[in-house]
C-alpha cells in the first residue's frame, strides 16, 4: 500500500515540474500517472546498470554526471509514454533536479 503513495507523489511531483517548465508538458493527468510508473521501473532496473558503467565519469565529476543520468533517465520515459514531452535536454536536466527537490518535499508528507 504505502507503494501506492509514492506512485501519487510522483506523478504529482511530475505535474508541479510540468507546470514549472514550458518544455514538459502532459497531455492529461491520465499520462502524468504512467509517467511516473514507468519512471520508477526505469529508475529500479535501468539507472543502477547505467550508473555501473558510468561510475568512473561520475567519481571523476565528483557525482555531478548523476544529475546528466538523471536527465537522460527522465527523456527515456518520455519515449515510452504518450502524452508526455520534453523538448531539450537541458531542459530534461533543470526538471530532473527540481523533480528531485519536489518529490523529495512531497515525500515527507508520507507516513513511514
Amino acid at each position: 500500500m504505502k507503494w501506492i503513495g509514492r506512485w501519487v507523489v510522483s506523478a504529482a511531483a511530475l505535474l508541479i515540474v510540468a507546470y514549472f517548465f514550458e518544455g514538459i508538458r502532459f497531455d492529461g493527468v491520465g499520462a502524468a500517472f504512467v509517467a511516473a510508473l514507468v519512471l520508477g521501473l526505469i529508475n529500479t532496473f535501468v539507472r543502477p546498470i547505467i550508473q555501473l558503467f558510468t561510475l568512473p565519469v561520475t567519481l571523476m565529476t565528483l557525482g555531478l554526471f548523476s544529475l546528466v543520468i538523471n536527465a537522460v533517465m527522465l527523456l527515456v520515459t518520455t519515449a515510452f509514454v504518450d502524452g508526455f514531452y520534453i523538448d531539450t535536454f537541458w531542459t530534461a536536466l533543470w526538471g530532473s533536479i527540481v523533480l528531485a527537490v519536489v518529490g523529495g518535499l512531497l515525500s515527507l508528507f508520507l507516513e513511514d
